[in-house]
């Protein structure tokens, strides 16, 4: 599989009942650009709002996954949002005219077909991965549900349901790759027990139920009046049970198809990251709010790591020493703020200063307390992203960069003589007409000191 980012080639549409709301509604998958995600577009309400598919905008776990942002939200977001993670898609707009994504026959099964309809394309960036390097735990006494994630080199699942019923008992499901969700997990219908089918449809919570939709598990045999009353609620002519086991005597995808639909719907909630994830997840007992839970803690995780430093090789041979570097660029003491280039690509570039006392600015810059002003912190980090702009030019001595524009600057903490400073900046996208836009990080051992968005044009000496 292609580690580019996907999208899709054209729009495609569906149709159908939201489980919960019982409200028709149409869904069109539509392209999107590189690094956009899954966003929700609301086309029924004034001003069309957009809901970013993001843990951090879960409003409701009961029964499915409701996002919510902009004053507009979306119900039971999991199955649609499994089968775009489960063919790798990165980016769409999912433009909805409703309140709730159609629950279809349960499965991610036509959502899957519908973007394969699509067309999936690669885009021009590369994927941007969550990375498990350690443990990752959660853990829901009330409800029993536990989660794991353990470095692995690619995204597995290994799941266990238990819900002490003698019909569906103890059963265990597992995904080691990705592609195993489209032959294996896409079809797996969600499931329901006949004894809470009641208490759901009085309270108005499956105003869209069918048994079409859903399976429905019997582990307790219900006197005929009962199923009376639960074919009016529903809307049926007539339920049978016939005995122990699925109502109407439904035939099973996969003896363990419950199992293997809570992996699908830890897809669809673990998808609201953000981020492709290469990771081992185990879970016992998982529901929506465990796993929307999960992936707060693993976003949680993702902002850490990236305030903590990279780990660069600094005994290497460099890409670049001074030398190199004062063919490049047309800086000269005091100015030349960057001693090697240890990294260098068509993307990004890593710079390394090493400060000492004898910096010249030291003299007047708090003489007592010694601390690299931030300005010149910004001008090292400017002069770095300009090896990696002439980079892109075939005789860079004959160019020169200047800076248009630097946004969102932050100081994180202060550096001192003794520090050694690493900045690492990577291109935010395509360089055009000579224009290069890059986000720029300062770290000094594990701790992010600065960062910015930097933004320069590169010109040709006359």
């Amino acid at each position: 599989m292609s580690d580019k980012q996907k999208t899709i080639k054209q729009s495609s549409s569906i149709s159908g009942v939201g489980l919960h709301t019982g409200e028709t509604a149409n869904v069109t998958f539509k392209p999107a650009p590189d690094n956009h995600g899954y966003v929700f577009k609301r086309v029924d309400l004034e001003g069309e709002p957009e809901i970013l598919a993001d843990a951090n905008y879960v409003v409701d776990t009961s029964r499915g996954t409701t996002i919510e942002q902009n004053g507009a939200r979306v119900h039971t977001t999991e199955h649609l949002l499994a089968a775009a993670y489960g063919l790798g898609i990165d980016n769409l707009l999912i433009e909805i005219d409703g309140p709730e994504v159609p629950i279809l026959d349960g499965s991610s099964y036509y959502f899957l077909e519908l973007l394969k309809k699509a067309e999936i394309v690669d885009q021009n960036e590369d994927k941007n991965y969550f990375v498990v390097t350690e443990n990752l735990t959660y853990e829901d006494e009330e409800r029993q549900t536990e989660m794991l994630a353990v470095p692995q080199d690619e995204f597995r699942l290994t799941v266990m349901v238990d819900y002490n019923s003698k019909v569906l008992g103890t059963q265990h499901a597992h995904m080691y790759h990705l592609g195993e969700f489209e032959p294996d997990i896409s079809k797996c219908r969600t499931f329901v027990f006949l004894r809470e089918l009641e208490f759901l449809a009085k309270n108005n919570l499956i105003k869209g139920g069918d048994l079409d939709n859903a399976i429905v598990l019997v582990d307790k045999v219900m006197p005929q009046d009962k199923l009376d009353e639960l074919a009016e609620l529903l809307n049926k002519p007539k339920v049978e049970v016939k005995g122990i086991g699925v109502l109407n005597n439904v035939e099973l995808h996969f003896q363990n198809e419950p199992a293997r639909h809570k992996l699908l719907d830890i897809v669809g909630d673990l998808a609201l990251v953000g981020r492709p994830i290469k990771g081992h997840i185990l879970a016992a007992r998982p529901g929506h709010k465990g796993n929307v839970d999960f992936a707060k803690i693993i976003k949680k995780e993702i902002k850490r790591q990236e305030r903590q430093a990279p780990h660069f090789d600094l005994t290497k041979e460099p890409i670049y020493d001074i030398n190199g570097i004062k063919k490049i660029l047309p800086h000269r003491y005091p100015m030349l703020l960057i001693d090697k280039i240890i990294e260098l690509s068509d993307k990004h570039v890593v710079g390394v200063k090493n400060v000492t006392l004898n910096e010249q600015f030291f003299q007047g810059h708090f003489p007592e307390s010694p601390i690299m002003p931030g300005v010149l912190q910004i001008e090292a980090m400017a002069q770095t992203g300009g090896i990696l702009a002439l980079n892109t030019v075939e005789d860079p001595e004959n160019y020169l960069t200047y800076f248009l524009k630097i946004d969102k600057v932050k100081f994180k903490r202060k550096v001192i003589p003794g520090d050694t400073l690493i900045f690492k900046l990577e291109l935010s996208e395509p360089i055009r007409r000579g224009i290069c836009n890059m986000s720029a990080k300062a770290y000094v051992g594990e701790h992010l000191v600065a960062e910015g968005l930097l933004m320069a044009q590169i010109v040709k000496e006359k």
